[in-house]
């Protein structure tokens, strides 16, 4: 067994060892099941087991009316044109990952329908397309418990009637971007995050004024 392999972080050369075995154990196991025709299929997702989350051939430009839907639960981020799913991508979420955004800092994704207001393509995290929260819902649960005034309610709806940028100084938080740097874990202040190949190609997929939903 060679020595660097116990430079792995997190991996003894014994436990190395452990796992290959497992693996084609279970590649082997497979083989004796009634129908293993599938065998390829399987091994394949044994060593890649993101390779079926999207299909990688080159998309098709210009889309027809592109949309995106972020799943949080699933960690996707889905890209449709014309409502056909074309491409299916692994997303990072905010350090605090389960339920809607309410104010700054909370570190949560926000929730709902909001639109792409600008492309930035100098952004610190590679690319990124600026998201348009606050939305209206978060404007009114926000004037309602206190956390803007009337003036800042006012603003934001004038600004999303326009389909421009809302305030992103409130006491509702801002800044929310789908960016690059990394899908691999929840490490965000609130952004989604891909990895920067998939952000480049949804980067040039998509225009400002895409629409964008977000789940929890």
């Amino acid at each position: 067994m060679s020595n660097a392999l116990s430079y792995l972080p997190g991996h003894s050369q014994g436990t190395l060892f452990w796992k290959s075995w497992q693996r084609v154990f279970a590649v082997g196991f497979l083989v004796l099941l009634p129908g293993a025709v599938q065998i390829d299929s399987a091994s394949r997702a044994l060593a890649e087991p993101d390779a079926l989350l999207a299909d990688r051939t080159p998309l098709k430009l210009p889309l027809t009316k592109p949309k995106l839907v972020v799943k949080k639960g699933r960690r996707e981020l889905l890209l449709y044109s014309s409502d056909k799913l074309v491409r299916t991508y692994h997303v990072g979420l905010g350090l605090s990952p389960v339920g809607d955004k309410v104010r700054a800092g909370d570190r949560r994704t926000p929730e709902g329908d909001f639109y792409i207001f600008i492309k930035n393509d100098k952004s610190a995290f590679y690319l990124s397309l600026g998201l348009s929260y606050p939305n209206a819902p978060h404007a009114e649960r926000g004037l309602r418990d206190g956390l803007i005034n009337r003036s800042q309610y006012e603003t934001i709806m004038r600004a999303l009637k326009a389909r421009k940028a809302p305030p992103q100084n409130t006491r509702l938080g801002g800044d929310i971007y789908i960016h690059g740097h990394g899908s691999s874990s929840d490490w965000t202040w609130g952004c989604v995050a891909l990895e920067n190949e998939d952000i480049r190609e949804l980067f040039d997929a998509v225009n400002v004024g895409t629409p964008v939903t977000i789940q929890p």
